[in-house]
């Protein structure tokens, strides 16, 4: 019999401890690597393996006026989640769901019976209505939720539509600001997590984990929801007497480039966005569409000259006999014949186009088209909504005298309404360019805090002071002793310009009786505290020009957004120059006092209607000293002699 040595045993024990330690490392070392390096996503796979979630979405945040009035908001809405493995009876379970959503029978049965954790019945019993959340209540089907869900209202209807847009069916934005401020608006989802069996039973014993939701922030905006009601109300008397191609309507802040109105025609219901063809929701007018200026570009060629010192609006004389010749080619006037000598602030009144040409003729190409670029013109001005056209201008290397003379009256230019909207807005504000913006603050849901502040952005400095004061007085005249007179509003210092813009069709030619007209307009003149720009596409059965169709259009909304924004009356301002047909208005007397029988000598030019009996007059509406349009309706209230003691 072999016998081991004492020394061998001695080598073996040691190899089998060290393998042991060895053994015992790696396993050491294993179990280190899965608990402290990957033990998170194990655990998290096995959660995942035995949980089941159940998701809630967040509130999202409503849109708001600059008032705090609400433009955008959310109504309970909840969805119907199906947990399949829970379903105890799946056909009976389809066949009451499908009768209450209204959806076939074996495609509820289809869903239902997936070999997922849950299941959402899409699109029917997405967002259901009140009625069918009470009747799925009352059914009380096991393993049948109803997830808390919202859907989006605009209390406005389709005010306001192309600018707030609309969300889709999950809640996400699509367009408009729903779209831009999507991130910030929708929050964060929430979860119902409860604990399954491998075959999707439910755990009792181990308690749901529930992770609420974040709901979205409000977003408060620039828009006067009253200025809106007043753009909505004239676009649609507008479309009801013209029958245009199209209208739009934009009204600024000038001083901070805040918007406080933006409309255009056709429209469209966002909570029915569907039901509009897409060419109505997709393109908003007044950032989109481009199209010939016309006259309202006139005021960019007048802040050249001006600031430039090319011209003396009241020295300078310019003769007009209808047309000018520039490099062989004959640019008429809009007035048949001309409009003779005047000096050039009545170029400006009058709109005269050869006047025109003459001041970009006296800036030339480099100037006048500096002047143009600084005013943002052929690019976006970087308001916070999807879709913003660049507008079309003459390359300066390829321009020449006819290209400049065009030019100087806004023909052969192409440009959006927004940007001119902001370009007059920086030229009678004291010369400073902004960036349009429509969202003011992002507010807090829980505490309705400010949590941030959107600054306004001032691109530039474009013009002085000086030179948009003195263009400020030119623009005054227009309205009150010019071609914009149907904008003058009695009391507010209205200033602004006509534009009729004949547009171009698709064989590149220019349309016969087919015009884009427009006038844009601020207020007061001397301090402005909104600038309004309306233009109406090919209106039917009338005059096609701007100061005819729109000017009427902007004294009404200036007037009127003067009112709801504060405004008080100024005094100082031009008086309107009255040409037939116009009739200069009156004031309304003091008849306090007075009898029946004295009424005679002081109601020439206006009617009475009498309320009450006696013969003294006791009451009056309009009060003394209003400035009231001929023949227009004064009420007397009358009462005895007594009576009238008493008061």
């Amino acid at each position: 019999m072999k016998r081991v040595s004492a020394v061998t045993v001695k080598k073996r024990i040691v190899a089998v401890f060290l393998i042991g330690i060895l053994v015992l490392g790696v396993i050491d070392l294993r179990l280190g690597y899965v608990q402290f390096v990957i033990g998170d996503e194990l655990m998290e796979k096995a959660n995942n393996l035995w949980t089941r979630d159940i998701v809630f979405e967040p509130e999202r945040g409503n849109i708001l006026d600059r008032n705090g009035d609400i433009l955008a908001e959310n109504v309970s809405a909840p969805s119907v989640v199906a947990v399949p493995r829970q379903i105890e009876n799946p056909e009976d379970t389809a066949e009451k769901l499908a009768e209450v959503l209204e959806m076939p029978m074996n495609e509820v049965y289809e869903t239902i019976t997936q070999n997922q954790s849950s299941v959402n019945l899409r699109p029917e019993g997405i967002k259901i209505s009140e009625e069918q959340e009470t009747q799925i209540r009352t059914l009380n089907l096991a393993g049948i939720y109803l997830a808390k869900d919202s859907k989006r209202h605009y209390p406005f209807g389709d005010y306001l539509s192309h600018v707030l847009g609309f969300t889709g069916i999950d809640n996400q934005g699509l367009m408009g600001l729903e779209l831009s401020y999507d991130d910030k608006l929708s929050g964060e989802e929430g979860s119902l997590s409860f604990y399954s069996d491998a075959k999707g039973g439910r755990l009792d014993s181990l308690a749901d984990v529930y992770t609420p939701p974040t709901d979205g922030m409000h977003l408060q905006t620039t828009i006067s929801s009253e200025v809106q009601t007043i753009l909505e109300r004239e676009l649609d008397l507008a479309v009801a007497k013209y029958n245009p191609d199209g209208a739009l309507a934009i009204a600024v802040n000038p001083k901070t480039g805040g918007v406080l109105g933006m409309s255009s025609r056709p429209n469209f219901s966002p909570e029915n966005y569907q039901e509009a063809e897409a060419s109505v929701f997709d393109r908003n007018l007044p950032i989109w569409s481009t199209y010939e200026p016309g006259s309202t570009f006139k005021i960019i060629t007048l802040a050249a000259a001006l600031e430039e010192e090319v011209v003396d609006l009241q020295e300078d004389e310019f003769h007009d006999p209808g047309h000018i010749d520039v490099d062989g080619a004959k640019l008429h006037c809009w007035k048949s014949g001309g409009h003779g000598h005047q000096t050039y602030l009545e170029v400006v009144q009058n709109s005269c186009n050869p006047g025109f040409v003459s001041l970009g003729q006296m800036l030339g190409t480099e100037r006048l088209f500096s002047y143009i670029e600084e005013f943002g013109f052929g690019k976006k001005t970087g308001i916070d909504l999807r879709g913003e056209g660049n507008g079309i201008l003459f390359d300066p290397e390829n321009v020449g005298p006819v290209e400049l003379a065009t030019t100087a009256f806004g023909q052969g230019v192409s440009v959006t309404p927004i940007q001119q909207v902001m370009a007059v807005a920086a030229a009678v504000n004291g010369g400073y360019l902004y960036e349009p913006n429509i969202a003011k603050e992002w507010i807090d849901p829980v505490t309705n805090e400010t949590i941030e502040t959107m600054e306004t952005n001032i691109k530039d400095q474009v013009i002085s002071q000086s030179t948009s004061e003195e263009l400020r007085h030119a623009l005054e005249s227009v309205v009150a002793q010019g071609t914009g007179r149907p904008a003058y509003v009695e009391g507010y210092r209205v200033g602004g310009k006509t534009g009729t813009a004949q547009k171009v069709g698709p064989d590149g030619r220019y349309m016969e009786n087919n015009y884009v007209v427009s006038f844009i307009g601020f207020a007061p003149a001397d301090d402005p505290e909104i600038v309004v720009y309306v233009a109406v596409d090919n209106p039917k059965d009338t005059v096609q020009f701007g100061g005819v169709v729109a000017a009427p259009i902007v004294g009404r909304i200036i007037e009127d957004s003067m009112q709801v924004l504060g405004v008080e009356p100024r005094e100082g301002g031009l008086d309107k120059e009255y040409q037939w047909p116009d009739q200069p208005k009156v004031e309304v007397p003091d008849l306090m006092g007075l009898t029946k029988d004295e009424l005679a000598e002081y109601m020439v030019n206006l009617s009475i209607e009498t309320n009450g009996t006696g013969d003294y007059i006791i009451d009056q509406a309009p009060s003394p000293g209003t400035e009231v349009e001929q023949g227009s309706e004064i009420r007397i209230y009358l009462s005895n002699e007594n009576d009238r003691a008493s008061e």
